[in-house]
């Protein structure tokens, strides 16, 4: 049965289920009421039917009914509970706008039924951090930051302090699809990973997904980041943002035409590099980002979007050496109200990763980066209060520049060279339902059907045996093969093709009000490598596609979860346990060179990976104590088998932990409301340590000492741990002004621990004994913030 005849079968199932008697639609767009901005997540429940609905990422909501008289309750954390009688003779349109709360958090009242709509849904294994939560974490160098809040979760961490990216049970930092507005970030991290590229003040809504992931993702087999900016205020102009000890931010937002369309700008700039300059200090590193957004309502079933993101990193030393890199992407969407039940979005994207370097020194350019063109169309189909559809298609078109050389001056001793660049084509057909099938039971399933097709290139090698990479018995090692030959085809031609059917289902048991047990299994292919050696993606890091040599990763993952509400939504706890395995995950020969690699073929073998764990949130959730304490036990390991039996594959074809495998991960967040005036928050945060390599001994050469190492990662850095502590105070308004101020006061790692970033051995020239180093990045480093808004 193809999809479409299953498409067809479902929608025909599900229509039936009201056929007795007449229905009608309850939709609309839920927004806040002072901006007209757009929310999302928002619980829009009817009580008298035991069921709701939840605004889609357009703040949009439709559900049917039977013919009568409802009750409709729509909540939102942080804004008034709206309750809202319809008598429901016909479809109806209901745009409602939100008031946000003025109560403390412990006079708020929440429901049972609001609650449970959690208890009932089957997502699973997904984190979401209102950004009033990320902007009171303790933050090093008081730079309030997204991708560092992710990591106070289960089953987030990253590879050590300023380390890029970050990994999601067990995967690799370049196994995460990152999205801003619906685009694609591929490095998300400015100054190596000090900073992340969102601007706090810009984003409306993010949600990481760990898994249980919903069928209208793909390409990455980790987790998916999902964030979404901030419209803009459509009926009054407003300005916020900070001034810190090395950066300060501004965004400002206001209405194109009152009520129907309005425009978001807001900037960033670090500064650090400047008082580097009053101490003749020619080296610098600082970066610089912009995000914009344009919002029109056409009519009320039409609404145009354009949204932005520029960012540029910037690291020289004196004048011998600057190296640029960043990101850009641009996206045109347009919303549409096909109908009361069916909501599309289409969208135009393009994306953008360029990395420069200039090394006047020997006189050369460095240029490499990746481009995408993405042309999505997506569906919300609600046809009933127990049934909806979603489904869609999404085409990408990658362009890959592998790296180019230029000398710059007559006298450059560096020739010219251009590795060949490559083409690939993604598409993918989706859909996926969520079912309420029983008072007891729901479930969200479905299928992603992705295709990867490479296109031809100017030069491509042929090797003997189609084997790029050589297996040298006598010495047991593997060695690049030398090329037979080389193949020339157009772009128009595919080279090699990849279909996989990527399975989604997730469900949900509600033992009560207030527990449920949830599963879920997923599928994800990713068609895209990440070619780096080290544990934290680089600057220098390239991205190339599958194709002849290099196989697509396919991740299989299970998840199981125990879900509690206590004490009334006063306290809450998620106990999730997870394996999953990947195919095809590339592994690097010993001693590979992956830099300037025009043959990256010749460097890798295809292997696999595995994780499993288990993970504990416990938060609580009012009162003036508010927080979470997250701890996750688990292992991620890696295998490169032989590709034949006389081959020894890499680390003897065994098992070894991954650079970025932590036994144990503990994290204890808390905020503490003294009064209007003083909030308190702290953290605390233990990790095992990294894996790592070690020389087990060494041998003398030639008057050389060449160290012995054990096999890969069997060995551990020291275990991490710091406290953060920040008090933000916000004064009095004065009198009827608009005028909004706070100072955050921050010290990151209290107690000034000496954490080791990195172990390296040499010989001591005075003893000539050999010597551990520990490298450490940061101790104690007080912050202040101040931040306004108007």
């Amino acid at each position: 049965m193809n999809i479409q005849k299953l498409l067809l079968l479902i929608f025909c199932l599900s229509s039936s289920l009201f056929q007795a008697q007449e229905t009608f639609n309850i939709s609309g767009t839920i927004t806040d009421a002072a901006s007209n901005e757009t929310l999302i997540g928002v619980n829009v429940i009817i009580p008298s039917q035991s069921t709701g609905v939840v605004t889609n990422e357009y703040g949009f909501f439709s559900i049917k009914l039977p013919e009568g008289t409802y009750t409709i309750q729509i909540s939102y954390l942080g804004y008034e509970t709206i309750s809202r009688q319809i008598n429901l003779t016909k479809d109806t349109s209901v745009n409602i706008g939100m008031t946000e709360s003025s109560e403390n958090l412990e006079e708020v009242v929440i429901s049972e039924d609001v609650e449970g709509i959690d208890i009932e849904s089957p997502a699973m294994s997904v984190n979401k951090l209102s950004i009033n939560t990320i902007q009171k974490l303790p933050v090093v160098f008081g730079e309030v930051d997204i991708v560092k809040s992710l990591l106070l979760l289960p089953g987030v961490s990253n590879a050590g302090e300023g380390s890029s990216g970050f990994n999601v049970r067990g995967g690799a930092a370049d196994q995460n699809l990152i999205l801003l507005d619906e685009a694609t970030i591929f490095n998300s991290s400015h100054l190596f990973g000090f900073f992340s590229v969102f601007n706090p003040d810009a984003i409306k809504d993010l949600k990481l997904y760990k898994g249980g992931i919903p069928a209208k993702y793909g390409g990455r087999v980790s987790s998916v980041l999902d964030i979404y900016q901030r419209d803009g205020n459509s009926k009054e102009f407003e300005a916020q943002g900070g001034i810190g000890v090395i950066s300060s931010r501004l965004l400002a937002e206001g209405p194109i035409v009152k009520d129907k369309g309005s425009f978001l700008i807001g900037g960033r700039s670090s500064y650090a590099h400047l008082f580097l300059k009053l101490t003749d200090n020619e080296n610098s590193a600082y970066f610089y980002d912009l995000n914009t957004k344009l919002s029109y309502r056409i009519d009320a079933k039409n609404k145009l979007l354009f949204s932005g993101y520029f960012g540029r990193d910037v690291f020289s030393i004196s004048e011998n050496f600057e190296n640029t890199y960043g990101n850009t992407v641009l996206n045109l969407r347009w919303n549409h109200l096909n109908s009361d039940n069916l909501f599309s979005n289409l969208s135009l994207i393009y994306s953008d990763y360029h990395y420069g370097l200039q090394l006047n020194l020997v006189q050369f350019n460095w240029d490499s980066g990746i481009k995408n063109f993405n042309l999505k169309y997506d569906f919300n189909h609600y046809l009933n209060d127990k049934f909806q559809l979603k489904y869609g298609l999404h085409n990408t078109y990658y362009e890959f520049n592998p790296g180019e050389i230029q000398p710059t001056g007559e006298d450059s001793g560096i020739n010219y060279l251009k590795l060949n660049n490559k083409y690939a084509l993604e598409s993918a057909l989706y859909f996926s339902a969520e079912h309420d099938i029983s008072d007891k039971i729901s479930a969200e399933y479905g299928a992603r059907l992705s295709g990867f097709f490479r296109l031809g290139q100017d030069e491509l090698n042929v090797y003997e045996n189609d084997l790029p990479v050589v297996y040298n018995e006598s010495q047991d090692i593997y060695t690049e093969a030398t090329p037979i030959g080389v193949q020339t085809d157009s772009r128009s031609k595919v080279i090699a093709s990849f279909l996989n059917l990527e399975p989604r289902l997730s469900i949900s048991y509600k033992l009560n009000e207030n527990e449920s047990f949830k599963a879920g299994y997923n599928r994800m292919t990713q068609y895209l490598h990440l070619i780096s050696n080290t544990s934290s993606p680089t600057p220098t890091d390239v991205w190339t596609p599958s194709g002849p040599y290099i196989e697509p990763q396919i991740l299989d993952q299970v998840a199981v979860g125990y879900f509690r509400n206590i004490d009334n939504g006063k306290f809450s706890l998620e106990v999730e346990s997870f394996y999953k395995k990947i195919k095809n995950r590339i592994d690097y020969l010993n001693g590979a060179n992956l830099i300037a690699n025009n043959a990256i073929e010749t460097a890798v073998l295809n292997g696999r990976a595995r994780a499993y764990g288990l993970e504990v949130l416990l938060k609580k959730n009012t009162g003036k104590l508010t927080g979470w304490l997250a701890y996750t036990l688990s292992r991620s390991e890696q295998q490169t088998p032989g590709r034949t039996a006389n081959e020894t594959g890499i680390n003897n074809g065994d098992w070894y932990n991954t650079n970025f495998d932590k036994t144990h991960d503990l994290s204890l967040t808390t905020s503490y409301d003294l009064n209007k005036k003083w909030q308190f928050n702290a953290n605390f945060v233990f990790q095992t340590g990294l894996a790592t390599t070690y020389p087990t001994g060494n041998y003398k050469y030639m008057n050389i000492t060449v160290p012995v190492y054990s096999k890969r990662n069997s060995n551990r850095l020291p275990a991490y741990h710091r406290m953060d502590l920040s008090a933000t105070y916000t004064p009095n308004k004065k009198g009827n002004k608009t005028y909004e101020s706070s100072w955050n006061f921050g010290i990151y790692n209290i107690y000034n621990r000496k954490n080791a970033y990195s172990i390296s051995f040499r010989q001591n020239l005075d003893t000539q004994r050999n010597e551990a180093v520990r490298l450490s990045l940061f101790g104690i480093i007080p912050s202040i913030t101040y931040n306004f808004k108007f």
